[in-house]
């Protein structure tokens, strides 16, 4: 029998809830001894196979994390608020998904590739995962900020509708179904007018019809217009990269993708910086892939990066009229290093120390 640390998934039965689960199916650095699965009330009692083993998943409750070493979370904000504490003190380490503790400066914001250190720094027995618009460019540009010093970036992102979790999966998959075959986009109003006529309800997780649009919103309202997701960029970044004045502006857009979010990226470093030497630096990444050749059409996009872990970086140049500034396009699936695979790194990284 196994004499490895014990793992519970929290909201196993999520749509990156499964993910982690996929991954730990095909990971086994760590001989986890037992691997809990929990879930609402609602899903207690199915029986999900892992790691060869059936599992029954079982229902929220404090005694669920009595002997757990480590707790990995993918629930809503305000679950992971009240029980990543209880989690951490029956004596787990939890490691939460949700925004809950991210700006928390006693709870460590990680990223492996990026400040893995920090891992071991956590005062409340609980460590943060970023957001996955963050995590997507996070191992490219703690790379490149190792190499040249980052100054400051512009983003703009262009979001799967995955990131919405399950439901924005389903609206997207049923909006193309409505307007599937039809002849739309003669006149503005087509594509509402299909979709109201396919019976879909009026309530969304998008502020606007996704199938054959483009949202420019993710996220809640905030001060001065800025949305909830475009600020996440900027201050988790500065919090990953331990930059506190990093100058970061982002514009974060829906794109009718179901996973996979794509971000084109303006950065600007304290030292001279060459598409050359950034190339370099990046091929050496191992959870980097390359994909930088537009002579031959390879760039990287969502349909080529979708159920991979590593980041695809491609369309390296240096930027017109912007002195030691590069120009580059990144691709990280949302449900895996954006999400699941980050997390279940993190637990990777915290179960070598125990």
């Amino acid at each position: 029998m196994s004499t490895g640390p014990v793992v519970a998934i929290v909201g196993a039965t999520g749509a990156v809830g499964t993910t982690m689960i996929e991954i730990i199916d095909a990971r086994e650095a760590v001989p986890w001894s037992e691997i809990r699965l929990v879930a609402s009330a609602r899903s207690a009692g199915k029986v999900i196979r892992v790691r060869g083993e059936d599992v029954t998943v079982q229902a929220l409750a404090p005694e669920v994390f009595d002997g757990v070493d480590i707790a990995l979370f993918d629930v809503p904000d305000e679950i992971s608020a009240e029980w990543a504490p209880i989690a951490a003190a029956r004596g787990a380490v939890a490691v939460d998904n949700s925004g809950a503790f991210r700006m928390d400066p006693e709870v460590p914001l990680v990223v492996p590739e990026v400040n893995a250190d920090e891992a071991a720094n956590r005062p409340k027995g609980i460590i943060a995962n970023p957001n996955c618009t963050t995590l997507s460019m996070m191992a490219a540009m703690g790379a490149l900020h190792r190499e040249f010093g980052l100054e400051a970036l512009v983003v703009a992102s262009y979001q799967a509708a995955s990131g919405a979790g399950q439901p924005g999966i389903d609206r997207l998959q049923a909006e193309l179904a409505a307007v599937a075959g039809k002849d739309l986009g003669k006149r503005a109003g087509d594509v509402a007018e299909a979709i109201t006529a396919a019976g879909l309800p009026a309530e969304s997780p998008f502020p606007a019809p996704l199938a054959m649009n483009v949202v420019p919103w993710a996220g809640s309202l905030k001060d001065d217009g800025w949305s909830s997701e475009e600020l996440k960029v900027r201050n988790e970044s500065r919090k990953i990269l331990g930059i506190a004045d990093l100058k970061v502006s982002a514009t974060c857009v829906r794109v009718p993708v179901i996973t996979t979010h794509a971000l084109s990226v303006h950065a600007t470093f304290t030292r001279e910086v060459s598409a050359e030497a950034a190339r370099k630096v990046l091929a050496a990444q191992p959870t980097i892939v390359l994909q930088d050749d537009p002579a031959a059409g390879e760039w990287p996009t969502p349909a080529r990066t979708v159920g991979g872990d590593p980041t695809t970086v491609g369309r390296i140049r240096q930027a017109l009229d912007f002195p030691r500034t590069l120009e580059l396009f990144v691709c990280g699936d949302n449900l895996r290093k954006g999400a699941a695979l980050n997390t279940y790194e993190i637990a990777e990284t915290v179960a070598a120390t125990l």
